[in-house]
């Protein structure tokens, strides 16, 4: 290690790597030098070395490379990959990563809360996160800036995780379903299963006589490409579920009528191939909704004319006319905001089963849960205890009343503020 004073004026400091290569630095005074040279000489003793020029490295040249080399599920490579490209690459790409610090990344976190969701926000940190631990740990920068950042909260809004009913599943959903699609819509809400799940259902995983089905495969959608996954999300998730009463005659009628391609599919597009659920959800489940009831309206007002109604993102109540149900109810469903996800058909389901003391450890093994506490932190609905609580704590109406009573004697000589203890 040497520091050398160049033509110019400035302080060339000179060192050998780790890996014993020549390396060398320019500076503009001789004490910058001796301090750059203190700390490489400190690093390299602690086995922190971290080469000066590496974080010369565009972010956009690192994160395709980390990209490439994780081993993950299609769908999760999908997914990453538009997070990267629609927000992190727009932000970091051509930033070279020793560039980067935590105010950068702070300042670009606050504005991206203030234009997308907190969730999108998390996603696009975890990944720029994720880039930069790796850029660590390959030694082409000293820290992680994006420790300790504070991003958006998410909080929790009333349309969070809707549960509908099971009487509203059964006389209005389901009768409002296409044919072709009201099977999977009651399989989905008879039995929890996710859309993967009841999507992937073949002859061979269903046992009408013993009114129960197994998870044994999934489908998966990538870039409007489906196809089988020969295994469930986990091993808890490989499990045999059973059939209510009503939803077996449902799936008979059905897979007599539908069932064909790969392994028998019971629930396939026209075609033969798995339901594609990007689809399914803009033409099959939103326009059921809004003939169910369960989204806007569309009301009859004269002959050939229809009046639809919706609320829009802005939550502004819109009122237009149109000349047929079909073009109403198409319409709704684009526009209106909010309403049941497929999703909160499992949601539902488990909410069923909670409500009517389902044991949670049986909970857990239909739902294919890996932990039982997963189990009771979504499902365990608050506002469905409150008559529970009331008798716990003995408030019993024959006791209000009698307390309605005792005030209302008050006036007449009663025990005016002398508190009296119910029980």
């Amino acid at each position: 290690m040497s520091i050398h004073r160049t033509p110019t004026g400035s302080y060339r400091v000179k060192w050998r790597d780790p890996s014993g290569r020549q390396r060398s630095k320019n500076l503009p005074t001789k004490r910058a030098a001796r301090d750059f040279l203190a700390d490489i000489h400190g690093s390299i003793s602690r086995g922190r070395y971290v080469d000066p020029h590496a974080g010369r490295v565009l972010f956009r040249v690192h994160a395709h490379q980390w990209l490439a080399s994780r081993n993950d599920e299609a769908t999760t490579k999908a997914r990453d990959a538009s997070i990267m490209r629609n927000h992190v690459l727009r932000q970091w790409g051509d930033w070279p990563l020793s560039k980067i610090d935590h105010l950068s990344v702070q300042s670009w976190v606050t504005d991206l809360g203030q234009r997308r969701s907190p969730a999108t926000v998390a996603e696009a940190h975890r990944l720029t996160a994720a880039v930069l631990k790796s850029a660590v740990r390959n030694r082409l920068i000293a820290y992680n800036p994006c420790e300790g950042i504070r991003l958006p909260r998410r909080r929790k809004h009333d349309n969070d995780e809707r549960v509908i009913t099971r009487d509203d599943v059964l006389t209005r959903l389901l009768p409002a379903a296409p044919d072709r699609y009201r099977a999977i819509i009651a399989t989905a809400a008879g039995t929890g299963l996710r859309w993967g799940e009841a999507a992937g259902l073949c002859d061979d995983a269903l046992d009408l006589d013993a009114a129960t089905l197994r998870v044994v495969r999934t489908v998966v959608e990538v870039g409007g490409h489906t196809a089988f996954k020969l295994y469930p999300k986990s091993d808890a998730s490989r499990r045999t579920v059973p059939l209510p009463h009503w939803l077996a005659p449902i799936i008979s009628d059905h897979r007599a009528r539908y069932a064909r391609g790969v392994h028998q599919l019971l629930y396939p597009n026209q075609v033969g191939k798995p339901l594609r659920r990007t689809l399914f959800r803009a033409r099959v489940w939103r326009p059921t909704l809004v003939r169910a009831g369960l989204l806007g309206s569309v009301t009859e007002i004269a002959p050939q004319r229809y009046e639809g109604q919706w609320t829009d993102d802005a939550s502004q109540l819109v009122t237009e006319k149109f000349r047929t149900h079909g073009q109403a109810v198409k319409h709704v469903a684009r526009h209106a905001t909010g309403a049941l996800r497929f999703h909160d058909l499992r949601h539902s389901y488990a909410t069923w089963l909670v409500d009517d003391e389902v044991p949670p450890n049986m909970v857990q093994r239909v739902m294919g849960h890996e932990h039982v506490a997963t189990t009771l932190q979504l499902y365990v609905r608050r506002t469905e205890h409150h008559d529970r609580i009331r008798e716990a704590l003995g408030i019993h109406d024959n006791q209000l009343d009698q307390a309605d009573d005792d005030e209302g004697d008050e006036g007449e000589g009663g025990t005016a503020g002398v508190l009296v203890p119910i029980g």
